[in-house]
Parts: C-alpha cells; sequence; structure tokens
C-alpha cells in the first residue's frame, strides 16, 4: 500500500525542501513554509498493461479547417483585443490583480456579455453567495442576464456538474483559485499543492470538453500571482490588471499568450456601470496635460500592437539631504539611472546634486525602451527651464555610450501621433534603406538624431543648462 508522505514547501515561490525553515532559500521569504502531506501513487503506464496513447502525424492536420473551433468574441473590445481576438474553447487563462482593482467585475460583465451572445456560461465563486454576486449584477444593470451562478469551492462537484452539463457550458469562471480545494490532497485551500492540483484538474476538463475557463488568481504583496510560478505555466493565458487605485483607469495586460501577441493591452475606466472601455486612451492620458511647462515630454509607445501616447513628467529639483532622492513611478528606476549617468557622462550635465522625480501621468507603466528618449528630454527641460514644443513626440533607445538606438515599428507610431494632432517627431535616425520604407508615414516634420547630444542641443537652451550646472 502506497504510504502518504510529508514535505515543506514555500507558499510564495513553491520550492519544496525536506524539512522546514524560518527562511526560504529559493525566494528569501520569512515564515512561508508550510508542511504538506500528499499521498504517494503508485507510477502507471510502466507495466505490460498500459495503452499507448493516440497520436497524430502533423502533416495529416494540414486539410483541417482551422475556423473549426472558433473564438467566443464578447463585444467588449478591449477584452477581445487582449485574448487575441476573443476566447479560445478549451483554453485555460488566469487574470491576476490587486484587491479592488476590478477583476471580479471584469469577468462578469465577459460572461453577460457571452451569454447575450446565447453562449452558455457559468459562473463559479468560492469568495461570494450567490445573492453577493446577484447584487453586483444588479449595480451593473447586469441582472437579466441569462448566467448560471454557482457558489462551491470542492473541485470534484464543479468538475461533475460541467461533466454531467447538457448542453456542454462554453465558458466557466473560477473566482478564485486561491479558495478551491480537492478533498483527496490533505492540505488547506490556497496551499501550492491544493492551487496546483486544482488548476490542473479543471484544465484537464476544459481541454476534454472544449469549455474556456477562466481563473482568478489572488496577488502577493509584490504584485505576482501567489501560489506557485507553475500555476502560470499551466494555462494559455496570463493576464495582469494593472493601475493605481486612486486612478480610474486600468490597464489589462497580456504576459503570455498561446494564442495572440503578448504584451498587448486593453485600457478600460472605471465607472459607476463597472469597467467601461476606452476605445482611444491616447486621447484619455493627454486630456489634462498642461502645456509650456517645464519636465513634459509626450512619449509614443508601443504596447503589443498598440501605440500609445502618454504624458512623461520630470521634476529636478536641489537635494537638501546628502543623498539626492530617486522617486519613479511608472518607469523603471534601473533605467532611470542609466540615462541619468549617461546625461552627466556623456552629455556633460551634473544632474548628482539633485533630486529627481520621474511620473508617467495616468497610471499606466512604460516598460519598453523607446522611452529613454522622452525620459530624456523630460528631465534636461526640468533641469534647463525650457519647456518642450507642445505638439513634440519622442521615441527612441538610449544606449551607454549617449547614442539613440532605432526601435520597432515607427511608422506605427507617426501615424499615431499625427492623428492626434501633434506635427512634429524626435526620433532615432533611420537607415537609408529605410527612409524609403517609412517615407509613407511621414506626415509630419521629423528631427532625426544619432546622440543623446544632439537632443539637449536642440530641444532646449544649453545657455540655460550650463548657467544651472553652474
Amino acid at each position: 500500500m502506497a504510504k502518504s508522505r510529508a514535505s515543506f514547501v514555500c507558499q510564495s515561490c513553491g520550492a519544496v525542501s525536506s524539512r522546514w525553515g524560518g527562511k526560504c532559500e529559493a525566494c528569501n521569504e520569512w515564515n512561508c513554509i508550510v508542511e504538506e502531506v500528499t499521498e504517494a501513487v503508485a507510477p502507471k503506464g510502466l507495466g505490460p498493461t498500459a495503452k499507448g496513447g493516440h497520436v497524430i502525424p502533423l502533416s495529416d492536420l494540414k486539410g483541417e479547417d482551422h475556423n473549426r473551433l472558433p473564438r467566443l468574441v464578447t463585444g467588449i473590445a478591449e477584452f477581445d483585443r487582449v485574448t487575441g481576438g476573443g476566447l479560445v474553447p478549451g483554453s485555460a487563462l488566469l487574470i491576476g490583480g490587486d484587491p479592488g482593482i476590478g477583476k471580479s467585475t471584469l469577468l462578469l460583465q465577459v460572461v453577460c456579455a457571452l451569454s447575450l451572445r446565447k453562449a452558455r456560461c457559468l459562473y463559479v465563486s468560492g469568495e461570494e453567495a450567490v445573492d453577493q454576486v446577484r447584487l453586483r449584477a444588479s449595480r451593473l444593470g447586469l441582472v437579466d442576464a441569462h448566467v448560471e451562478l454557482a457558489s462551491a469551492t470542492n473541485v470534484r462537484d464543479i468538475a461533475a456538474t460541467l461533466e454531467a452539463a447538457s448542453p456542454a457550458v462554453q465558458l466557466v469562471v473560477i473566482d478564485s483559485i486561491q479558495t478551491m480545494h480537492i478533498d483527496t490532497v490533505d492540505s488547506a485551500p490556497g496551499t501550492v499543492t491544493q492551487v496546483r492540483t486544482a488548476a490542473q484538474e479543471l484544465t484537464r476538463i476544459a481541454k476534454k470538453r472544449n469549455i474556456t475557463v477562466l481563473f482568478v488568481g489572488h496577488v502577493t504583496k509584490d504584485g505576482q500571482i501567489a501560489g506557485p510560478r507553475v500555476l502560470e505555466h499551466m494555462v494559455d493565458t496570463v493576464l495582469y490588471f494593472e493601475g493605481d487605485r486612486s486612478h480610474q483607469f486600468r490597464i489589462l495586460r497580456a504576459v503570455k499568450n498561446r494564442f495572440g501577441p503578448t504584451d498587448e493591452i486593453g485600457v478600460f475606466e472605471m465607472a459607476q456601470e463597472g469597467l467601461v472601455q476606452v476605445e482611444n486612451p491616447s486621447a484619455l492620458f493627454l486630456a489634462q496635460r498642461q502645456q509650456d511647462v517645464p519636465g513634459s515630454a509626450v512619449l509614443c509607445a508601443l504596447e503589443g500592437t498598440r501605440p500609445l501616447l502618454v504624458e512623461v513628467q520630470a521634476l529636478v529639483a536641489p537635494s537638501p539631504f546628502g543623498t539626492p532622492r530617486r522617486a519613479v513611478i511608472g518607469y523603471d528606476s534601473g533605467r532611470l539611472s542609466m540615462i541619468l549617468a549617461v546625461l552627466e557622462a556623456r552629455c556633460g550635465v551634473q544632474l548628482g546634486v539633485n533630486d529627481i522625480y520621474l511620473n508617467i501621468a495616468g497610471g499606466i507603466r512604460i516598460n519598453e525602451p523607446a522611452a529613454d528618449l522622452a525620459v530624456a528630454a523630460a528631465i534636461m527641460s526640468a533641469f534647463s527651464g525650457s519647456p518642450v514644443p507642445a505638439d513634440t513626440v519622442f521615441f527612441g533607445e538610449v544606449g551607454l555610450a549617449g547614442e539613440v538606438r532605432q526601435v520597432p515599428q515607427p511608422d506605427t507610431r507617426l501615424k499615431e501621433a499625427a492623428k492626434l494632432g501633434f506635427k512634429r517627431a524626435c526620433m532615432p535616425a533611420r537607415k537609408a534603406a529605410k527612409k524609403d520604407e517609412v517615407r509613407k508615414a511621414d506626415v509630419m516634420a521629423i528631427t532625426e538624431i544619432d546622440r543623446l547630444q544632439t537632443l539637449i542641443d536642440q530641444m532646449v537652451d544649453r545657455q540655460a543648462i550650463r548657467a544651472v550646472s553652474g
């Protein structure tokens, strides 16, 4: 008879050790190791009675219709964009985000939208009662939607419901995966073993019956989805909710997608009727921009396949302390330190004795290196007191030698800037072979620069810099 065995599992990263310790050696977290008991199961498929799996040659699939399993289009354009054009039947999606940011609200809107398109949807809540979900639907004006509700945490009961459903359920929402448990696993709900086993069982049913399953995942204090990292590898798509709760904007970002582009974003606005999609986020992010103010520059970023214009704000002030402060919101602090070092070492601008504050307005986070040029322009404008021209956009990557490197899809960025009324663009110098290809997109005056020193000479007052630098 197989014996059960005890192991000690870190609840932050999923690392397994043979004995308990106060600190996890894998992620350096304290007081996160919990003893879990698992049943030892004899390995299957090794004896003479093992059955071979059914294999299909790839060449035999050429004649298959790729639309045999059409996507479930919700009609919420921003959500469909992030998922790659809709939900693929039989896929598993994981959605994470801070508490109260709108995960459950968005998924309730998704299932209600699909129910209006004659899709059978099931919303399983392990955190709320059915009446509480109904009250939330009533507040959102969705109480008349034909969505089936259930309040359950036992994966075996949920699996039996999905197996016996006729007609078959097309979409099921599990809110949240940390509340689910399997009674054959001797550990509390939310532990690494329970989360991994429950997700594996629900994903297996989804693949078997072509059911789309949406998992809601809790996040840790660092913003990562709680539980084992393998959970993100098990699912087909991982979506993260971003945004400051003090702002009305919410960014839904795809960090993994087997059926569409990664790093795609959808922009929503939190309103009384729920999450409202923003069709033109660039205009909304720039709506409150103050013109003719030093320290402000417009960046044309690329998030997935979408060009996005945001305002980069910088403030340079004398530091009253021996160690100047660097505060960053919405941008990588490491890249800011690199840009400041390049400005000092390559351009002769003395910034070391000043406090520097950098903010991406609107609560959005920009990760791509193309933001380097706009960040440098905003810092130099704040340092010299010379406003950047209000009709100019910036994009380009800054290297350690002070050079400005090319970035992907400059024509797409230029078209988006021209559509919003910008007249000039400051961008990296293009190769001769590329200029003819992008010439069709040259609908504005373009300033091509190959070194950061050129930006300082053209965009700000050099005499003012010398006076401030002393």
